[in-house]
């Protein structure tokens, strides 16, 4: 019979959800997984909260001049960008008390991402040797994981399966 739920779906993205959906169940029942997840989420949170609290504050990220461009960098982003530090702080802050709440903790993943995008793209450009860039290419690839983890919540953003095809031109 066509169209029944047993049917395995036609259109390629369908059925590639479909084994996401299904990946995603099997992993989820991993126990040691949760709890990795819960550690994943509280060190990621650790790690925004004191440079975020900074920034709503308006104090400086660093005093250490020995830095050299790493400093002038930071002093630029305090002194002559005003609102957008205090917002950048406040994106920090959000993400990480959003994270350590079970029903916003998929949000908190989302908010997360583009900051530490952003901060991963700057450690990378400006010499800051090897550890901090190590170090926030591992909190993206932890807020990639929480993503993934909460897949459940995410997927709805990709839209239901099987919507017709609106590239489809009436002729």
């Amino acid at each position: 019979m066509e169209g029944t739920d047993t049917d395995p779906p036609e259109d390629p993205m369908d059925r590639l959800l479909a084994r996401l959906d299904g990946l995603h169940a099997r992993v989820r029942r991993i126990r040691a997984l949760t709890y990795f997840t819960w550690c994943v989420r509280i060190l990621l949170a650790l790690g925004f909260l004191p440079s975020g609290y900074r920034k709503i504050v308006n104090e400086p990220f660093t005093l250490e001049e020995s830095l050299g461009d790493i400093y002038t960098m930071f002093t630029a982003l305090h002194q002559d960008f005003g609102a957008l530090y205090v917002f950048i702080g406040l994106c920090q802050v959000g993400a990480a008390l959003l994270l350590l709440v079970p029903r916003t903790a998929a949000l908190g993943a989302a908010v997360y991402l583009p900051v530490i995008t952003g901060i991963v793209v700057i450690t990378v450009s400006i010499d800051f040797g090897v550890g901090t860039p190590l170090i926030t290419s591992l909190m993206l690839l932890g807020a990639v994981y929480l993503l993934c983890w909460d897949w459940h919540r995410v997927r709805p953003v990709l839209g239901p399966p099987g919507l017709p095809d609106t590239r489809a031109v009436a002729g």
